[in-house]
């Protein structure tokens, strides 16, 4: 299939919003900013192998190349608006585009998100997306507002989609809710929205919990201890790993893109108000210390405990 046929195949089924002056088909798109709002824009790509395994469906690639993206918009408290979509593949085929469209559009529409335009090449596969979202001026959750003595909480549940992954990784059968999880991850846009003017600070966890709060705590120039028994798990996830693996995945597995999130005590009842309106359940699991740097875990009991690893790294070695 030539470029030019495979960009108009993506064109056809692309749908459009009403601030969309220009959408696919010129070099550049025209989008219509509404008065009083701010732009954010977050970029992320998805590799074969290192994002997702290669036997992943296509829809489901479709999928989380935009879900891990508005997760990001979720975390600065944005309505998506618009996107673009950059593909790399190995040969033009037709068939697997459809598929990838099928997933990639059907959480776009969810969301009234309007694809505008983008990029193909051929290359080893590869997906890069870029979303734009909406914010109030100042009303944009960001990493740096954490206090001493704020709580910290995270949205759903953690170490799902770590479990599956170390599941492929081990060549056994992977549990369908964790796999569901890996390829299928949803982006708490409404629990971001909902969070404005309560939350201190925010962000989405990608490449683990303590990773990302370590971004958190950077930012703030604050620490955190947390209670590892607190962090929220799935029965799917209890059911197929020890405890010990259960911890291990949830506090540095990564791929959950849930919200982790910081507020003051006194914001407890308007977080589980916000929560139950917005159907992401939020669960309270540590406190921010002074200790600028440093995040400690400990165990129901108050017993230290230290994680074999804080997160992922690209370029970790």
């Amino acid at each position: 299939m030539p470029e030019f046929d495979l960009i108009a195949r993506i064109q056809a089924r692309a749908a459009s919003r009403g601030d969309v002056v220009l959408g696919i088909g010129d070099d550049a798109a025209i989008l219509r900013m509404p008065p009083g709002r701010d732009l954010v824009v977050a970029m992320d790509t998805l590799n074969s192998g290192v994002h997702f395994p290669e036997d992943t469906a296509p829809a489901d690639i479709g999928w989380k190349s935009l879900a891990v993206n508005l997760s990001d918009l979720a975390a600065m408290a944005a309505t998506p608006a618009w996107c673009t979509l950059s593909l790399s593949l190995p040969q033009p085929d037709a068939a697997w585009v459809d598929g990838f469209l099928d997933g990639f559009l059907a959480l776009a529409t969810q969301h009234e998100v309007a694809l505008v335009g983008g990029d193909t090449t051929r290359g080893p596969l590869s997906v890069c997306v870029t979303v734009h979202g909406l914010v109030e001026p100042r009303g944009a959750l960001r990493r740096k507002g954490a206090r001493v003595d704020d709580d910290v909480w995270v949205t759903g549940t953690l170490g799902d989609a770590a479990g599956a992954l170390r599941q492929w990784q081990a060549g056994e059968a992977i549990t369908p809710a964790l796999r569901a999880r890996l390829d299928r991850p949803m982006p708490r846009v409404a629990a971001g929205r909902a969070l404005a003017g309560i939350a201190s600070a925010c962000i989405d966890v990608s490449d683990g919990l303590l990773a990302d709060l370590g971004h958190v705590c950077r930012a703030s120039r604050i620490g955190a201890v947390l209670d590892v028994d607190a962090l929220p798990a799935s029965e799917a996830l209890r059911r197929a790993f020890d405890r010990r693996t259960v911890r291990t995945l949830q506090s540095g597995g990564g791929d959950d893109y849930e919200l982790c999130f910081t507020a003051p005590k006194t914001a407890r009842l308007a977080i589980e108000s916000a929560s139950l309106a917005c159907g992401a359940p939020a669960t309270r699991i540590g406190r921010i210390t002074a200790d600028a740097g440093e995040i400690a875990l400990h165990d129901a009991q108050g017993v230290a405990w230290s994680p074999p690893r804080r997160g992922y790294e690209h370029f970790g070695g």
